[in-house]
């Protein structure tokens, strides 16, 4: 895997944009494996296409790229709010890839399972004005912040390319809470994201339940929150990230 862009791909256009997207396309389609499989190379959908950016061959898993020459900030642009949620609904989202770009390497580059995602993590964005040439288009932002940790996979990191076999372990972890029901994905990946956010190893029930404000706003219609936390700390004992101590102690098992 070679980490230094073709950055003379891009020379011909003006926006920044433009050419953080030329590079860093060109630079998966040559370099990138498939997360998800394994599989040697990933390829590209034509440009424009609306499912995704690029998909692999051997497991059909689709990809959505998303490159910055800057650090990415708790909300990502995309694309149609309403065509996003449909697709998290029906089970069609892409996998995401998040790159960071310095100069003319990639820095950075993480993978998120589609599973990751539930409408919680989707941040509906105001219509455009009667104006725009689209007006009253309804966009959306990826709230990067309610992605759980161990959902963000680092395939490069500060310039250093992980292992693969590290790499598919940490998605063989996240994989084991791979949730269809979308309701109830949405609830466990919101429980694990606060869970994370303790910042001790060993937690208590009442340290989880300082987040009841938290979960209420994202789920506005339940009204037994602290029943269905416990709920949702029962699945992460169950699959393995946190142990429960007894008298309402547990301890965090994931460690980055």
């Amino acid at each position: 895997m070679n980490l230094t862009l073709e950055t003379n791909l891009a020379v011909s256009y003006k926006s920044n944009s433009q050419r953080v997207r030329v590079v860093s396309e060109n630079w998966v389609k040559n370099n990138l494996y498939c997360p998800v499989c394994g599989n040697i190379r990933l390829y590209k959908f034509p440009n424009n296409a609306k499912q995704a950016d690029f998909y692999c061959e051997n497991c059909s898993a689709e990809y959505e790229l998303k490159s910055t020459k800057n650090k990415f900030s708790d909300k990502i642009l995309d694309g149609a709010y309403s065509s996003m949620i449909e697709r998290i609904q029906s089970l069609n989202n892409p996998n995401f890839l998040f790159m960071i770009i310095a100069g003319n390497i990639v820095n950075s580059l993480c993978f998120v399972p589609k599973y990751v995602f539930s409408p919680s993590i989707i941040e509906k964005r105001k219509p455009l004005s009667k104006k725009a040439r689209r007006a009253g288009w309804v966009g959306c932002n990826i709230l990067v912040s309610n992605i759980p940790e161990q959902g963000k996979i680092y395939i490069i990191k500060n310039g250093s390319i992980k292992d693969r076999k590290v790499v598919q372990q940490k998605i063989n972890i996240i994989n084991s809470i791979n949730i269809s029901d979308i309701e109830s994905r949405g609830w466990l990946m919101d429980v694990l994201s606060c869970v994370n956010l303790i910042e001790r190893e060993y937690f208590n029930l009442s340290d989880i339940y300082m987040y009841e404000p938290f979960l209420k706003k994202l789920h506005p219609d339940n009204n037994n929150i602290r029943a269905k936390i416990r709920q949702q700390l029962q699945i992460l004992r169950d699959k393995g990230f946190i142990v429960f101590l007894g008298g309402g102690k547990y301890r965090k098992l994931y460690k980055d």
